[in-house]
C-alpha cells in the first residue's frame, strides 16, 4: 500500500513520487505505474492539472484505490480538454476532496465498473465540448455523497445499468440542457436517493430534475427538489418508495408534475407518502404521452400536502389502481382528475383526505397538525370510495382511522388528540418565514389556527366528487368549510 505524491507546482517526473518533499509533477507518472490495492494517489492543495487522469487498475473491497488529496489550502483541480478521470474495467475505487472543473468531457468517467464511491468532489462548468459531469454507465455499487455539483452541460448525474446506486447528501444545481435533469438514472436497481438538494431554478432549457426510467428497488427519501420542467419522473418503476421529499418551483409545460409515473412500461407497486408538495402545475401524475397499454399498480398515495398548485393534486387519466387517501390539500388546490373510465372500473378509490382552508390555517411546514376542543368531521370523496364518513376526534388513535394495513399511516395518524403529518423539510419554513432550530423541522398548528380566532367551534369538512371529466376545471371538487352553523 503506496501513497503517491503529485505537486504540478514543485514535483518532477523523475521523482519517485512516494514523498510529499520529492512528488511527482504530472498524471503522466500516475499513469505509468500499475497501481496496487490500497495504493493511494494524493494530488497537493492549491494545485492545478491540465489532463485527464486515466484509472487502469482496480483495488480490491477491502483495500480500494483512493484519489485524494494532501495539503492545507484549496481543493486541488482538475481541468481537461477531454474528461477529468476517465476509467473503463477499473473497480474499487474512492475519489474524494479534489475539485474538476472546466473539463471538454465529463468530470468523471466509469464504465463496467464497480465498487465505485466519490465522495466530498466539487464539480463545475464540465461539459464543454460533449455534454457531461459525473457518468457511470454498467457496472455495481456506485456511491455518491456529500459532494457539489454546478452549472454542467447535460445531466449533473447520469447512472445507466448500474446494481446499487447511492446518492447521499449531494447538491446538484444548474445542469443546462433540452435533455438535461439534475439526475438520471436508467434501468438501474437497489437505488437510495437520499438527502439532497437538487435545484434547476438556474438551468437554461433544463428538462427535469431527478428522472429515474425502468428502476427496479429505488427509495428516494429527504430530498429537495426546486425547478425544472418537472420534479420527479420515475417511470416503468418496481418496487419504488418516494417518501418525505419537498418539491416545488416545477413548471414551463401543461402537463409538469411533481411527481410522474406510467409510462415507458408497466408500473408496480408505488409508495408515494409524506411529501410536501407545492409551488407548481399537477401534484402526483399516473399518465402517458401515448396510448400504449402499460400495468399501472399497487400506487399508493398517502400522507401528502400538496398546496399552491394550478391543476389537481393527483391526475389519473390512464388505466390504473391505486388509492389516495390521507393526504391534505389546500383549499386552493382542486384535489383530483381521474377519468371517467377509471372512475367507472372503481380501480383508483379516494378517500379520508383533508382540505386545508387557506383562510383558517397558519401553515409552517405540516409537520403536524393538532386537534385540540375543537373535532374534525371528514366525509370520503364520494363515488370513488366505498368508506363510510369518519368522523375525527381527539381520543382517537391512529389506527381508528388509518387501520391495520398501513404502519406508516397509523404513525403519522391521530394520536391521543394529535394528527402528525411527514417530515417536510426546511424550504417550507422559509416559504412560511419560520426558522428552524437545531435541524428539528417539527411544528404543530393549533385547531385555532384552523378555526379561526375566538371560534370554539367545531370545523367540518366535506367534499363533493365532480362529474368525473379529463382535463376541465369547471367541474372541479368543491370544498366547504362548516363553522358554528355558518356554512363558508
Amino acid at each position: 500500500m503506496t501513497v503517491y505524491y503529485v505537486n504540478s507546482a514543485t514535483g518532477s517526473n523523475t521523482n519517485a513520487g512516494t514523498s510529499a518533499d520529492a512528488p511527482f509533477a504530472s498524471f503522466w507518472a500516475v499513469e505509468n505505474l500499475k497501481l496496487q490495492p490500497g495504493d493511494s494517489v494524493l494530488l497537493a492543495a492549491g494545485t492545478v492539472y491540465n489532463d485527464q487522469l486515466d484509472l487502469k487498475y482496480s483495488g480490491t473491497v477491502d483495500a480500494p484505490i483512493t484519489i485524494g488529496s494532501y495539503g492545507v489550502g484549496d481543493a486541488p483541480v482538475i481541468h481537461s480538454p477531454n474528461d477529468g478521470i476517465h476509467s473503463l474495467y477499473a473497480s474499487n475505487i474512492v475519489i474524494e476532496n479534489i475539485k474538476i472543473s472546466d473539463t471538454g468531457g465529463a468530470a468523471i468517467y466509469g464504465g463496467y465498473v464497480s465498487n465505485w464511491t466519490v465522495r466530498n468532489v466539487e464539480v463545475d462548468h464540465t461539459g464543454l465540448t460533449k455534454s457531461g459531469s459525473i457518468t457511470f454507465r454498467t457496472g455495481s455499487n456506485i456511491t455518491i455523497e456529500n459532494s457539489t455539483i454546478n452549472d454542467v452541460n447535460g445531466d449533473g448525474i447520469w447512472i445507466e445499468k448500474i446494481k446499487g446506486v447511492t446518492l447521499l447528501n449531494n447538491t446538484v444545481t444548474n445542469a443546462h440542457g433540452t435533455a438535461a435533469d439534475a439526475v438520471q438514472l436508467n434501468d438501474s436497481s437497489n437505488i437510495v436517493i437520499s438527502g439532497n438538494y437538487f435545484d434547476q431554478t438556474g438551468a437554461v432549457t433544463p428538462k427535469g430534475v431527478l428522472t429515474l426510467v425502468r428502476p427496479v428497488d429505488a427509495v428516494i427519501e429527504g430530498n429537495t427538489i426546486i425547478g425544472g420542467g418537472f420534479g420527479i419522473s420515475a417511470q416503468a418503476g418496481t418496487n419504488i418508495a418516494i417518501l418525505d421529499n419537498d418539491i416545488s418551483g416545477y413548471g414551463g409545460y401543461s402537463w409538469s408534475y411533481a411527481v410522474g409515473l406510467g409510462d415507458s412500461g408497466d408500473t408496480r407497486n408505488y409508495d408515494i407518502s409524506g411529501n410536501y408538495i407545492h409551488d407548481g402545475v399537477w401534484g402526483v401524475s399516473v399518465s402517458s404521452a401515448g396510448t400504449a397499454t402499460y400495468v399501472r399498480e399497487g400506487i399508493d398515495i398517502y400522507g401528502n400536502l400538496f398546496d399552491d398548485l394550478t391543476q389537481a393534486a393527483l391526475k389519473v387519466d390512464r388505466p390504473a389502481s391505486g388509492s389516495f387517501h390521507d393526504n391534505f390539500i389546500a383549499s386552493d388546490v382542486t384535489p383530483y382528475n381521474i377519468s371517467p373510465t377509471v372512475i367507472a372500473a372503481g380501480t383508483f378509490p379516494v378517500s379520508d383526505n383533508t382540505t386545508i382552508e387557506e383562510g383558517f390555517t397558519t401553515l409552517a411546514s405540516a409537520d403536524s397538525l393538532v386537534t385540540t376542543d375543537a373535532s374534525v368531521s371528514h366525509m370520503c370523496d364520494a363515488g370513488l370510495t366505498s368508506h363510510d364518513g369518519i368522523n375525527l376526534t381527539s381520543d382517537q388513535t391512529a389506527s381508528d382511522k388509518a387501520g391495520p394495513q398501513n404502519d406508516l399511516v397509523r404513525e403519522n395518524g391521530v394520536s391521543d388528540g394529535t394528527l402528525l403529518l411527514r417530515h417536510f423539510g426546511e424550504p417550507a419554513f422559509e416559504k412560511h418565514g419560520l426558522t428552524p432550530g437545531n435541524g428539528d423541522h417539527g411544528v404543530t398548528i393549533e385547531a385555532a389556527d384552523l378555526a379561526g380566532p375566538e371560534s370554539g367551534g367545531g370545523i367540518s369538512h366535506n367534499e363533493t366528487a365532480p362529474v368525473p371529466l379529463h382535463h376541465a376545471e369547471a367541474d372541479a371538487p368543491t370544498s366547504s368549510i362548516l363553522q358554528d352553523s355558518l356554512l363558508h
